[in-house]
């Protein structure tokens, strides 16, 4: 026997644990953890530059009023540069007002006429003012006398619009930096919740893991798997495993060879790969009970059902084809053997009778009584045989007349009975007209003037057979349901199992590709009627040519 699964406990590698709780749960914290790092660091590359850009743009709207407040053009114009000039009283009031870190003023030879340093006042700016002097707006981060800021420069313009200075304004670089790291410990509290609240879930779905996977290694699962398949292919039992839909998920060797499928029938629908009937009623469950017997091609197959948790089933099937034929073979044996004692009986009163007519010197009768006994069954042979070319089908129908006779029951072939010695498949008609006599001798025993009248008619390459028994008949309503699996209206027989010869009558005819039917018959009993349209080989010239100079 297989040693039971280690549930993880073998050899580890590197501290790699080994149970499919642990590594998925591994891999899901670090994927979890790695999507959190790369949400939080694009999060913060963008946010950098969206406050760097909001720092100019809020420093350019300062220099935009600045640049637009009445009367700093005509005072850059009129007065001189000082740190009481009212250039600097106007920059320093705005200053304070706005919280910049500096605004300053210049003419177009980028002198200062204002500086939060006053000293600074009357001295060159120490960053190119070139672009503002020529009309154009500007903005930047760049660093100056007072260190790295958030930059904003506009031209100031005075009479006619002409350009008579700038106004360059700064924000503190330190005061943007500030407000990104005050935004991390924030953005690291939802970064952390969330990674939290995704480690969680990580940790029940892979408890939920656990429990379905009976906390096993990915080892033990792969060794299941490896000897559930080795199992299910070496069995000599159909397995075929069905979903909640009805779909083929698993079908072993033995089901494939049981049930004439490939190994394509996986993944698809039970109506779809199979015809109609009883089989794919039991498969399918609309057929309850244990040992169902259904009948596939030439096989009879005794199938058992079992539900599973998820909606499915699993299905297995045993060929009874054998035991089934050595059961019929049990009962035409016990027939024969019933026979055969009642033609011991019947035997025993012909000698009886031929001893008496000896021992009253009545030679001349008992020679007529023998050859009046040996004829019968000679003319029943000879008859047989003239009409019936092929030797299996009329050995067979001289035995079943014997066997009739004793029953009680009249078997003879009907008008117009000829078949040829071309028959493809003998075994295969020689099972549809046994069973059929069978049945009738069934049906006719113990009524009167019980009879069966066989007929086979060939036509081509196609067959016709009758077979008309004396018995009650069947009833209209069930014509249809005579051919189903396991419906019988006799005794169970030794082997335990009837309603199996009817259906395998069918199942023979449309295997090649012909039918059978019931009727009533005028004046009482059954007629079943077969029709096999490529049971005969093609005749040969050789014989084509005797048949038209024999007629």
């Amino acid at each position: 026997m297989n040693a039971p699964p280690t549930s993880g406990r073998g050899p580890r590698r590197f501290g790699w644990p080994q149970r499919v709780f642990s590594q998925v749960l591994l891999v899901q914290l670090a994927i979890i953890t790695g999507v959190t790092v790369l949400v939080t660091g694009l999060f913060l590359a963008p946010l950098s530059a969206q406050l760097d850009d909001e720092a100019m743009r809020r420093a350019l709207a300062i220099a935009q009023s600045t640049a637009a407040r009445p009367g700093i053009a005509e005072d850059l114009r009129t007065t001189e540069p000082s740190a009481l000039g009212p250039v600097q009283t106007a920059a320093e009031e705005i200053r304070r007002a706005t919280g910049a870190e500096y605004v300053v003023v210049m003419d177009r030879r980028g002198v200062r006429w204002s500086h939060p340093e006053a000293d600074r006042i009357g001295e060159v700016v120490s960053t190119d003012p070139r672009d503002a002097l020529r009309g154009r707006e500007v903005m930047e981060i760049d660093s100056g006398t007072l260190g790295r800021s958030a930059r904003g420069k506009v031209p100031l313009h005075g009479p006619g619009d002409e350009v008579v200075g700038a106004v360059s304004v700064g924000i503190e670089y330190d005061s943007v930096r500030a407000r990104l790291l005050g935004a991390i410990p924030g953005l690291l509290a939802y970064a952390g919740t969330a990674l939290a609240v995704g480690a969680l879930a990580a940790y029940l779905i892979s408890r939920r893991l656990q429990r379905q996977t009976h906390d096993l290694a990915f080892s033990d699962i792969s060794a299941l798997l490896t000897e559930r398949e080795a199992m299910l292919h070496s069995i000599r039992e159909g397995v075929v495993a069905l979903d909640g839909t009805g779909r083929i998920r698993l079908l072993n060797d033995e089901a494939q060879r049981l049930l004439g499928l490939g190994p394509g029938a996986a993944g698809r629908p039970l109506e779809e790969v199979l015809d109609p009937g009883r089989t794919v009623d039991v498969l399918a469950g609309r057929v309850m009970g244990d040992d169902l017997l259904a009948v596939q091609g030439n096989r009879v197959l005794l199938a058992n059902r079992m539900e599973t948790d998820d909606g499915g089933a699993v299905v297995t099937l045993r060929d009874r084809t054998e035991l089934e034929h050595l059961g019929r073979e049990l009962d035409s044996t016990t027939g024969l053997i019933d026979a055969l004692r009642a033609q011991d009986h019947e035997h025993a009163n012909r000698l009886h009778t031929l001893l008496g007519l000896l021992e009253l010197e009545m030679h001349e009768d008992a020679m007529e009584f023998v050859t009046e006994v040996a004829g019968v069954h000679r003319a029943t042979a000879e008859q047989v045989t003239e009409k019936v070319r092929d030797p299996l089908l009329a050995a067979l129908l001289v035995g079943k007349a014997t066997v009739a006779a004793e029953r009680g029951v009249s078997l003879r072939l009907a008008p117009g009975t000829l078949l040829p010695d071309r028959v493809v498949d003998p075994r295969g008609l020689v099972t549809v007209v046994g069973n059929l006599v069978d049945n009738a001798m069934d049906a006719a025993a113990g009524s009167a003037d019980a009879r069966i009248e066989v007929g086979l008619r060939a036509e081509g390459r196609t067959v016709e057979l009758r077979v008309r028994d004396s018995g009650p008949g069947v009833a209209p309503e069930r014509h249809a349901s005579i051919f189903t699996e396991g419906w019988s209206t006799k005794d169970l027989p030794a082997h335990g199992k009837r309603g199996l010869g009817l259906p395998l009558v069918r199942r023979l005819a449309e295997r090649q590709g012909g039918s059978v039917s019931v009727t009533a018959a005028d004046g009482g009993g059954a007629v079943f009627t077969v029709v096999l349209p490529e049971a005969l080989a093609a005749p040969e010239p050789a014989d084509e040519a005797l048949t038209g100079g024999e007629r």
